[in-house]
């Protein structure tokens, strides 16, 4: 009956012994192939034999999964710490261990540095926990009064380090604290902005959105007509603008 049904309509069956073969799925029972024929040739079906459905891959194959497995960067002490938050994220039940690895792979834009004002203001929700950052932490001049704060980040500008420490806190580093917090408990986990950069000016968000232009240059012929200055624009009948 299959010939005939691959004749008349078209339908090809891959035969196959192996009921889990790689990327194929098991044919469902009878009752649900009828369901899903034409009724011209419904009553003809009847038990059929195990049988996998052939998949129609475009050229390349499957999609991979386009994430980071490891760091970029050959900085050997960056490579250490990976190593010693991947046994940690494997041996604990610990989200906080997972999430530092994987922070640990991502591009310099998506380890955006963190300013001691903004990370002063986010740790008084928390005033006991170590705050923890991926990433560098900056000084702010703004920032008169720095409170007392236990900080764990990649990289502290210098600035920024004496800062902390001259107010009575104190700098850790990422194997400080996998051994005063190997699951993370009493920490503060922070990013820094990642939508501060300028670049992210002239992207648009959706059509009609206002963003910044490309130009060659910021003189007077380049891109200084309607909208930019008062004698370039839409008139009215008056002559006004």
């Amino acid at each position: 009956m299959v010939p005939a049904l691959k004749e008349k309509h078209g339908i090809g069956l891959v035969h196959c012994h192996r009921r889990r073969a790689v990327g194929c799925r098991v044919a469902p029972r009878a009752s649900r192939i009828r369901r899903c024929v034409p009724r011209d040739f419904a009553p003809c079906i009847g038990p059929l034999p195990s049988f996998i459905m052939g998949i129609d891959l475009e050229k390349g194959g499957r999609i991979a999964k386009n994430r980071r497995v490891a760091p970029k960067s050959d900085n050997p002490y960056l490579r250490l710490l990976v190593k010693l938050y991947r046994f940690l994220a494997r041996r604990t039940d610990s989200k906080f261990n997972a999430v530092v690895l994987r922070r640990m792979f991502m591009s310099r834009t998506n380890k955006p540095p963190i300013s001691l004002s903004r990370l002063a203001r986010y740790a008084k929700s928390s005033p006991d926990a170590t705050v923890v950052l991926v990433g560098k932490v900056l000084d702010d001049e703004r920032l008169l009064d720095v409170p007392k704060l236990s900080v764990c980040a990649l990289e502290f500008s210098n600035s920024a380090r004496a800062r902390i420490e001259a107010a009575g806190g104190e700098v850790l580093t990422f194997d400080q604290l996998a051994l005063r917090a190997p699951t993370g408990s009493n920490t503060l986990l922070l990013r820094g902005p990642k939508h501060v950069r300028e670049v992210y000016r002239h992207f648009a968000g959706h059509r009609g959105k206002h963003v910044k232009p490309y130009t060659r240059s910021k003189g007077r012929k380049m891109e200084r007509a309607r909208g930019r200055r008062k004698s370039c624009g839409f008139k009215k009948q008056g002559g006004k603008n």
